[in-house]
This record gives structure tokens, C-alpha cells and sequence, in this order.
């Protein structure tokens, strides 16, 4: 790490450059990117999905949100960089970092203007001026110069995603992107997010762990497209099958000439995803700049995103198939641990301190993950886990995003909780389920952790709400019983998620930052509160959830939830006398249809143990 630092500051003075920022992104902006875009984790070892790190000549710091604060913390001890905990009171910005460091022998601040958005690129540069006169540069990567093994380019070949799982074409998607784009008053587009360009080209790769994309650009205009790709990843068929398409095929390295060939009067870009160095590719464009008044950029969000999370009826088909085969997957897996010795007998409060059976077999976070991934693989359509399991005992589930590793990998006992949170890619579906199982005897304060989290999650699978409202207005459900205790969380509640895409999918929320995406009919999102307490325990509950119609009156169409996912939540951490009669109603109803869904693809001994697991609940205040 050392020695990393102490070239890329060698390399700063000689570019005279006061600072260097790197984002945890590609140049197309993924939340997940391939081995060879990872410069943030190389330059500061922290490998969460999200976080910024920044060097100056004689400091450093990573920003990160809550998700990583504990592992951050852990990750970076030792080194030079300093944790900035994103929406933290007192936690500087960037620029504000940046400025207070006194002396800065230079006025130039770095950043790799591939590997980040027109937007955030544009508001550095305001911030830097306006804060402390400071120019942003953006034509370096000095990776190049400073990783010596860097991993290379991802090469993966491209696979034709069936019809028969897509549920639309290739040209029919076109025809309504035009349509969009035309609504817009823009003649094409550039899209550059690889989920949105393999869901819009029914292709699929494996050039990004967990996620089966391919890295390219699509360039769209009013009577034709080019994907922008390394060519040795098309087979002959699938080049015939894009050229059937209407889809023309160029080198992934020549999107630059692409956009400056770009014969039209407009074309859209989305700033959130189109990073800085192509949209200045398309600014500098000489066509375009004969009059400065006449801009012939549109941005706008790029209008893939909200047609690819709203699902067609063959999607949705495909969902439900790969929850009910995600479910059998995961019965199987939960009565293996049970029969390895980790179950939560009575439940009661006075056996909450009682130390659980000795006898239990030796299952430790890492062997659990990868019985969970064998039993997964034995299901039909599987390609691959969505991303990487979490599988957090004890103090780990408290660790939001905790990845064991055989460094970390700790033993489980036949006492207290463990935090499981998984998926998996099928191709006719991407699933995520989180279930927080009781191991052995608990503490009172865990049974009422766990219940808060459960009443939650039930009160969003619950929800009646209008067509078109944000998730933001429903994440309060979640909260208000945990809020009363003096608890809280600070991730999201909800997510989109693909189809055998992304395991993470927008621009539909449900957090308590103002996100205004509305949701509507055919989207899938997640429904997963948590409390975690750290050093001691964490609790999370995850279902994925369709939106479905609910009514129509007078004041509109009214939406609510059906969940997707098909798994017994544990009861025997379960306070009842917390629990409100409807939440109590609604988990029986949900256990009756998880085991009339699986119960006929499962053998005796596992209807056996499904049919006690989803026995129903009664308050017995």
C-alpha cells in the first residue's frame, strides 16, 4: 500500500496536481465493475461496492455510506486513509477535504474523466472553484502507470437471452426507445449502462462478477444502432442475430470516432451515466458548435431505465418460476442447518440464557455460503449466485454488507442469530432473500430486534398506495415501530431488481432520501429493513416484492405488494405480544402459501420440517 501511495504522489508532482480522486466505477458508471476498473480498492484495500477515495500529497481518505462504515473502518486500519462516513454530521465533502488541506503546492485536482458522469465531474469543478479556486483535470488515469499486474479488460463472449424468457425483441424494444426519444425531441441516444444495454439487445455475458453483462455502448439513432464492443466477443451467430436486429457492431475503442461521425441534430444523454470524457467528446463535436446558443445535447434520465423495471408478462412468469425454484433451494439448505445441530427450541424468555446444545456440527459462515451455492446450482436455469452471500454470525450481522473471508470466517454456534442475505442468477429470473435464522437460544433483546424488523417488513407488504407515488413515501412503514424503540437504519429499504440482470435495479426506491422515481405496476422491489448493533448482533428480513393492482376509485389506481420470494420466515425469535393482529395474519397467510407452493417439489422429510416451519403464530399475550 505503501509503495502504491508513493508512486502515485511521485507521479502527482510530476503532473503538478494537489489531489487525485478515484470513484469506485467504470466508464459506465456500474455498481459492480470488473477487476480491472477496481483503482479505488487497489489505491486504499477497501473493497465495498461503493465509496470514494482521495490522495493528496501527505493525506488520504475514503467516503462511504452506511453500508460499509464497520468494514470500512476494519479494511482501512493501519493504513494512511482516514474514514469519511457519507451523510454523518460533520463529515466534509470532497472539495471541502480537498481545500482544508493547508499549503497545497498545486491548483490542479485529478480525476480519471472515463470513470465518472458528466454530473459529478461538473459538480467537482464547481465545487473545487467555488470553494477554494481549484481546477479539476481530467485526462489522467494513472493507473496505468502505477498498477503493474492491473487485471485485463474483461472478456467475456455474448449470449443471446431467449425470447422465451425476454418476452419482447430486440426491434420492438428499439421501436419504443425511438418513441421515448421522439417525446424527448431527441433523434438518438447514447446508452452506456450495461445492464440497460443488455436488457435492450436480449444479450447476455459474464464480464462483471454476479451480474451477466457485457462491456460496451449502444449508439442509437433514428433509423439504426451500432453496439461499440471488443468484437472477438461475438460468435457468428450472435453477429448475425444483431445484424437480423437491425444492430450494426464496431470496436468497443471506436465510440469516440462513433460520436463524432453522429450525423443527426440531437441526441440524449443521461449525465448519471454517460461519463465526463464522452460528453465532451459530444460538446467539442465542431458540427454542433457553429452556433454556442443551439445545444444539440438532451439530457435527461436515459428512458431505459424505467422500461426495463417495469416487467412484461413473461417476466414476471420467469420471476416467479426462479422464486419457486430459489425456494425449494433454500428449504433444503435451512433444514440441513437445522440438522447439523442449529435450531432455536423453545423461544421463550426464560431460556434466553441458556447456552445452546454443544453436540451441534462444525458449520462455519463460509462453509454455510457454499452449501447454499451447491444447493442452488442444483436447480434448473441456474448460471450463477447474484451476489456475493452474506453470511454474518453474531457481531458479523451487524456488519450491514459483511463478505467472510477465510481470514474472518468464524464458527458457528448452536446459540444467537445469523444474518443470511443471498441470490442467485437463474435465467429466467435474479432473486434476493435475506432471513435472519435463531441458531439456538436467544437474548430478550434479540427477540425484540428481530420483531421490530419483522413488524417492518410486514407493514411495506402490507401497504395500499397510489399508482406513481416514490418509495420514499413508504419507507416510514418500516420504521415507525423500530423508530419508537430508539432504532433505525440507514440503507435503503428497497431496490429493483433485474431479470437476469442487475441484483440491483433503478431508478425505483424505497429509502428515506427523497428518491422520485414513482413506482407502478410490474416493477419488482426489494422489502428489506434491519437493526444492527454493532459488536453484538444484526437482524435483517428480505423479500422481493412484484407491484400489482390493487383498486381503482374515484381518486385513481391504487397499487400493493405480492412477494415473490418463497421461504419460511423463522417465528421462533418472534415477541408475539409486539406483533398487531394483521401482521400476525399477514405472516400466516404468507407461510400457508409458501408451503402449498412448495411443498409438492420437496421429499417427505422436507415437507416434514417446511409444514412446522410455517405452522401458524398466535399472540399469546
Amino acid at each position: 500500500m505503501m509503495t502504491r501511495l508513493a508512486e502515485l504522489r511521485e507521479l502527482m508532482r510530476r503532473e503538478r496536481l494537489a489531489a487525485f480522486i478515484f470513484p469506485s466505477t467504470d466508464p459506465h458508471q456500474s455498481e459492480y465493475v470488473a477487476d480491472h476498473w477496481k483503482g479505488r480498492e487497489f489505491i486504499s484495500g477497501f473493497n465495498g461496492s461503493a465509496g470514494t477515495a482521495v490522495v493528496t500529497l501527505d493525506a488520504a481518505a475514503l467516503w462511504t455510506d452506511s453500508r460499509y462504515f464497520i468494514a470500512a473502518a476494519e479494511q482501512l486500519k493501519g493504513t494512511e486513509f482516514q474514514l469519511m462516513k457519507l451523510k454523518m454530521p460533520g463529515t466534509p465533502t470532497i472539495a471541502e477535504w480537498i481545500i482544508s488541506k493547508q499549503g497545497l503546492p498545486f491548483t490542479e485536482v485529478g480525476i480519471d474523466g472515463w470513470c465518472s458522469s458528466a454530473n459529478e465531474v461538473r459538480q467537482l469543478i464547481s465545487e473545487l472553484r467555488t470553494a477554494g479556486g481549484l481546477t479539476l483535470r481530467t485526462n489522467l488515469d494513472p493507473l496505468r502507470q502505477i498498477w503493474h499486474n492491473r487485471p485485463p479488460m474483461p472478456d467475456s463472449k455474448a449470449e443471446i437471452y431467449p425470447m422465451e424468457y425476454a418476452g419482447e425483441s430486440v426491434r420492438e424494444k428499439l421501436a419504443r426507445i425511438r418513441q421515448a426519444l421522439r417525446q424527448q425531441h431527441a433523434d438518438g441516444m447514447l446508452m452506456a449502462s450495461l445492464d440497460d444495454i443488455a436488457w435492450t439487445l436480449n444479450l447476455r455475458g459474464q464480464d462483471v462478477h454476479c451480474t451477466p453483462v457485457l462491456v460496451s455502448y449502444l449508439l442509437i439513432s433514428s433509423t439504426g444502432a451500432t453496439l461499440f464492443i471488443n468484437m472477438e466477443k461475438l460468435t457468428p451467430e450472435v453477429s448475425e442475430y444483431l445484424r437480423r436486429e437491425g444492430v450494426a457492431t464496431d470496436a468497443y475503442e471506436n465510440v469516440v470516432q462513433g460520436l463524432r461521425d453522429y450525423f443527426e441534430y440531437n441526441i440524449l444523454i443521461d449525465p448519471d451515466e454517460v461519463n465526463y470524457s464522452l460528453y465532451e467528446v459530444l460538446r467539442n463535436k465542431e458540427l454542433w458548435n457553429k452556433d454556442p446558443k443551439d445545444s444539440r445535447i438532451v439530457e435527461c434520465e436515459s428512458p431505459v431505465k424505467r422500461m426495463k423495471t417495469v416487467k412484461n408478462e413473461r417476466e414476471i412468469a420467469g420471476f416467479r418460476e426462479a422464486m419457486l425454484r430459489d425456494g425449494i433451494a433454500m428449504v433444503k439448505f435451512l433444514k440441513w442447518l437445522e440438522d447439523a445441530g442449529y435450531s432455536a427450541k423453545a423461544g421463550k424468555s426464560g431460556d434466553s440464557g441458556k447456552t445452546g446444545d454443544p453436540g451441534a456440527s462444525v458449520v462455519t459462515e463460509l462453509s454455510a455460503d457454499r452449501q447454499l451455492t451447491a444447493l442452488r446450482a442444483e436447480q434448473p436455469l441456474f448460471r450463477d449466485i447474484s451476489f456475493d452471500t452474506i453470511a454474518g454470525y453474531g457481531a458479523h450481522g451487524a456488519i450491514v454488507h459483511y463478505e467472510a473471508t477465510p481470514e474472518t470466517d468464524v464458527l458457528l454456534k448452536p446459540e444467537g442469530l445469523l444474518l443470511l442475505d443471498s441470490g442467485a442468477q437463474y435465467m429466467d429470473g435474479t432473486t434476493d432473500i435475506t432471513r435472519t435464522i435463531a441458531l439456538g437460544p436467544l437474548t430478550e433483546e434479540m427477540k425484540r430486534v428481530y420483531t421490530l424488523v419483522l413488524k417492518g417488513h410486514i407493514q411495506i407488504e402490507l401497504a395500499k398506495f397510489p399508482s406513481g407515488i416514490s418509495g420514499t413515501q413508504l419507507d416510514v412503514l418500516a420504521k415507525k415501530a423500530m423508530w419508537r424503540e430508539g432504532y433505525s437504519y440507514l440503507h435503503g429499504t428497497g431496490h429493483g431488481v433485474g431479470t437476469y440482470l442487475s441484483v440491483h435495479e433503478g431508478p425505483h426506491q424505497i429509502r428515506m432520501e427523497w428518491k422520485p422515481a414513482p413506482l407502478v405496476a410490474g416493477m419488482t422491489v426489494t422489502d428489506e429493513p434491519g437493526i444492527y448493533l454493532e459488536g453484538r448482533f444484526g437482524v435483517r428480513i428480505e423479500n422481493t416484492l412484484l407491484i400489482v393492482p390493487y383498486m381503482k376509485t374515484e381518486a385513481g389506481e391504487f397499487l400493493q405488494f405480492e412477494s415473490l420470494t418463497l421461504c419460511p420466515i423463522d417465528t421462533a425469535p418472534i415477541l408475539t405480544e409486539l406483533m398487531a393482529p394483521e401482521e400476525l395474519q399477514w405472516l400466516n397467510d404468507y407461510h400457508r402459501r409458501v408451503y402449498d407452493s412448495l411443498s409438492p417439489h420437496l421429499n417427505d422429510g422436507e415437507r416434514a420440517w417446511l409444514s412446522e416451519k410455517c405452522k401458524g403464530v398466535k399472540n399469546e399475550e
